[in-house]
């Protein structure tokens, strides 16, 4: 995330300032720019490390357990960001930074897991987009406390770093009383007990029965019941197009341009003739227009289904960078132009909030079963990271030789994950994670293990008070359900 407009420049005031005292000189404005970028960047840098602790965490921990003790990470980066000018250390803005970072590595990948084993297949892909939703909230509302009016000042701007402390302290305070997934407790765990409490607290007076024998189902499906490793899952020919298809997905999102578009948002605003002085107030409206977009892909997703989403996000943003070079490039001799760019720059946006912000976390879990997404997350969060940090550091270079020309790189990006999406990914509304393997099956030229038989001839399952215990029935295993708790 980049910092919001003013903070930046109070930032590197501070590192020029801090120089002065200790060399008694100031930094050159390469100097400043560099350590900019390294502020900038080594979030992306964290991103990544936390994302590829998400398997050995979430295995370990499990979802919520790791979203519980994770959260030391934000306090620990949040002091440091916020005591750093009263101690006139810049560099524990750098190290607050990178934890920040770890943390929203770990975060992107296990939250969307966790909020897609404890839903119900009916509402799996609006909890999935869920998380996109309060991302861009948290967006507009720094947006709006930088105004000047409020945090945007320059003697406030540690305390504005240190606001991260805030959710994160609300978070500790309520999740601990939720229920670890079902899914983790049964399939990893083997708790039965447990796992029929947890589906009884998230589904209330829902009949559960069917729930747990298709978890059992999937259960039976594994060739391993433990998680394998990403190496495994990138040797495993029984889930190869699932993971090109989060590799493709992940990568296009970073790779679309909406990160070069929002580092640019000011200037383009500028050039369309909007003055300094309300640029913020311009870039506020297109934090709303974020949070409206996101809360438009979150109540259509389970009517129009993920594809949709993917492939008309994707292409909308496609068409407003082409829009975007085009008008660069006619500015000059059009002068209306200016304001073609600005609707390009909100159309880009509300583009990949409608689909493309949240759905690749969304389809990340549901296109593996439980012993191969924590790494598919690995695989996915890295990627996404990855592809995150390359932007940043080459789209300047890539402007200053290819100008407004460079904008077409992100169309052609674009309209390949639309066409990738439309060829390759099935629909998984309403699908079981065993139906959406069932699915990719033909195409991996593969036959699912374990399911010759229907769950019946495994089980007999006879219910009274939604209670119930594992029993051995020589070479069977059967859910008798009980009274007794």
């Amino acid at each position: 995330m980049l910092f919001v407009y003013p903070s930046f420049q109070y930032i590197k005031d501070f590192y020029n300032h801090t120089a002065v005292r200790r060399n008694g000189k100031g930094l050159s404005h390469d100097s400043i720019t560099v350590l900019y970028s390294i502020t900038v960047s080594i979030f992306a840098i964290g991103g990544l490390v936390g994302s590829l602790t998400v398997g050995m965490l979430v295995t370990k921990f499990g979802r919520k357990g790791t979203l519980v003790k994770s959260t030391i990470l934000v306090f620990v980066a949040g002091g440091l960001m916020g005591f750093s000018r009263h101690l006139s250390i810049p560099e524990m803005i750098f190290i607050g930074r990178f934890i920040t970072g770890i943390h929203s590595g770990i975060s992107l990948s296990v939250v969307p897991m966790f909020l897609g084993e404890i839903a119900p297949k009916n509402l799996r892909g609006f909890l999935g987009l869920v998380p996109s939703i309060f991302i861009c909230i948290g967006v507009f509302i720094a947006q709006i406390l930088g105004l000047h009016e409020l945090l945007g000042k320059e003697e406030h701007w540690p305390v504005f770093l240190s606001l991260v402390v805030v959710p994160t302290f609300i978070q500790l305070m309520v999740l601990p009383w939720f229920p670890e997934s079902p899914r983790y407790l049964l399939i990893e765990k083997h708790n039965i007990h447990a796992t029929l409490n947890a589906l009884r607290q998230y589904r209330a007076k829902a009949n559960i029965q069917a729930e747990v024998e298709e978890m059992q189902k999937e259960q039976r499906s594994l060739s391993s019941l433990r998680t394998v490793s990403v190496l495994e899952l990138l040797r495993d020919k029984a889930v190869r197009w699932q993971v090109i298809s989060i590799m493709v997905i992940n990568i296009g999102m970073q790779l679309s341009g909406i990160d070069a578009i929002w580092f640019y948002t000011n200037s383009i605003f500028e050039n369309a003739g909007i003055s300094v002085s309300q640029v913020q107030y311009t870039t506020v409206g297109t934090g709303a227009i974020e949070v409206i977009a996101g809360l438009i892909g979150c109540f259509t997703i389970e009517r129009v289904g993920r594809r949709p989403l993917m492939i008309g996000g994707f292409s909308f943003m496609g068409i407003c960078c082409a829009g975007i070079t085009l008008s660069l490039v006619l500015q000059v001799y059009v002068p209306f132009m200016h304001y073609v760019s600005v609707i390009c720059v909100v159309g880009i946006i509300a583009g990949f909030c409608i689909g493309p912000a949240g759905v690749p976390f969304l389809l990340t879990g549901e296109l593996f079963k439980q012993s191969h997404r924590p790494s598919a997350y690995i695989v996915g969060g890295a990627l996404n990271w990855i592809s995150n940090f390359t932007v940043g550091f080459v789209f300047p270079f890539l402007q200053m030789s290819a100008g407004a020309f460079s904008y077409l790189v992100f169309f052609s990006i674009c309209a390949g994950v639309a066409v990738y999406v439309y060829f390759v990914i099935p629909e998984t509304k309403n699908k079981t994670f065993v139906e959406i393997s069932q699915m990719f099956a033909s195409r991996n030229n593969c036959e699912l293990e374990g399911e010759q038989l229907p769950i019946t001839e495994y089980f007999g399952l006879r219910v009274k008070n939604q209670y119930g215990a594992l029993e051995n029935k020589g070479k069977e295993e059967m859910y008798l359900w009980s009274d007794d708790e």
